[in-house]
């Protein structure tokens, strides 16, 4: 389930958005309302994958405590980092696939729709710049919630700026229409 590192601010009502950094590791995940008085954050932590060397644990541990967000909080929508990995490294984007698919498989039971969005396309919305490193991602995200220290660890950082990019595409869209 869903544990540690949970940083808890509000229970308002409006659109409402979970950001999901996935790592096999570490999933980072975010609960992020847009309201009439502005942007809420609900909640945000992580996932931890015990299970070392026990894949298919691993990837339960991580659906589990998905579902259990999910269903916590009631989002309308998942905002999902899109799979990167250097083209030397394909055993580690195959890996993260599994982390994905079983994230994707969460939202579709609770039938919720999943949004994805690469990292640059994340970063350059928060902070205009596509390469930022991930020290200006958390102060770009310190500075919007008001937070007076970065969220630990950076997935949960980097969970919190995929809802905030999808919430923000989310009003431009609205307006074009």
């Amino acid at each position: 389930m869903a544990d540690g590192g949970r940083i808890v601010t509000a229970k308002p009502a409006g659109t409402r958005i979970v950001g999901i950094d996935p790592g096999l590791n570490i999933t980072g995940y975010a609960v992020v309302e847009r309201t009439s008085r502005g942007l809420s954050l609900i909640e945000a932590g992580m996932i931890r994958g015990r299970s070392r060397g026990d894949m298919p644990a691993r990837l339960n541990e991580i659906h589990a405590g998905v579902c259990d967000v999910v269903n916590t909080f009631q989002p309308s929508a998942m905002a999902l980092e899109e799979l990167y990995s250097h083209y030397e490294r394909p055993r580690t984007a195959i890996l993260m696939g599994h982390a994905r698919g079983v994230i994707c498989l969460a939202a579709a039971q609770a039938k919720i729709p999943v949004v994805n969005y690469s990292a640059t396309q994340v970063k350059r919305l928060l902070t205009g710049n596509g390469r930022a490193p991930k020290s200006q991602v958390q102060r770009a995200i310190c500075h919007e919630f008001g937070l007076t220290t970065s969220p630990e660890p950076p997935d949960v950082a980097d969970a919190m700026a995929i809802a905030l990019c999808h919430l923000y595409l989310e009003r431009e869209f609205s307006r074009a229409m």
